[in-house]
């Protein structure tokens, strides 16, 4: 069993450990002092490096949906670097841009095969296009439901699973109040901040996160920073 947070003696020990490295240009935002209010581990962590540069906060900074998702589709379980690449190829393929929807289903499998997907992800990519083509999924509505009602919408979809769906409402939708716990980033940096023998699950980070309302999503990106990590999702059990 995981130990308990051991509180303010792990910031102070983040305070020391963690190296300093703030950009001159950031301020501390009004959430950013109400976070820190609310729970002492994470002003630790927080302290421990400064504001978060404007330049890194990628909260909203995937505009159009489709696209969002298809990206997501084709990184899942890979490197920034790889997904990258792969997205690059598939691009490549429409002439350098994002395909629509009825563009990628006029692509034969064994074409986008070659960008460097696997089958299932062509078939996850597909499956998303035709829900979006035929209407079954609207992406222009998803904006205006609340968080649990776009998760549902979204794991409908081949492919598409609650953490991608939590990506999507973190980094498309700018939603200000959502914890991934099937994020592996964020269960070892909570590990790491609150003094745990182990990995958190997530009924425990649920309990944990909790003190960051209504400002999780903030939480979960001064965590991910911790590590110098980007969101990777857990591997299935």
């Amino acid at each position: 069993m995981a130990t308990r947070p051991a509180g303010a003696r792990n910031a102070r020990v983040l305070r020391q450990e963690q190296p300093v490295s703030r950009s001159p240009a950031s301020k501390w935002t009004a959430d950013d002092r109400a976070l820190m209010r609310a729970n002492k581990v994470m002003r630790g962590l927080m302290e421990a490096r400064g504001p978060i540069d404007l330049r890194i906060d990628r909260r909203g900074s995937r505009p159009d949906p489709w696209e969002a998702l298809a990206r997501a589709i084709v990184g899942q379980q890979l490197s920034t670097k790889a997904a990258a690449s792969i997205w690059a190829k598939l691009q490549d393929q429409f002439g350098g841009r994002t395909p629509t929807p009825e563009e990628l289903l006029r692509k034969r499998p064994p074409t986008l095969r070659r960008a460097g997907l696997s089958n299932a992800k062509v078939e996850f990519l597909r499956d998303l296009a035709k829900r979006v083509g035929d209407g079954r999924l609207d992406l222009n509505r998803l904006k205006d439901l609340p968080d649990e009602d776009v998760l549902a919408e979204l794991i409908e979809v081949k492919g598409i699973g609650r953490w991608t769906a939590e990506m999507f409402l973190i980094f498309h939708l700018a939603r200000p109040d959502v914890v991934s716990t099937g994020d592996l980033g964020i269960r070892r940096a909570v590990q790491i901040a609150y003094g745990m023998d182990e990995l958190p699950g997530p009924e425990e980070l649920e309990r944990i996160a909790d003190e960051w309302r209504p400002r999780r999503t903030l939480a979960c990106l001064y965590l991910w920073r911790s590590l110098d990590n980007t969101p990777v999702e857990s591997a299935p059990k």
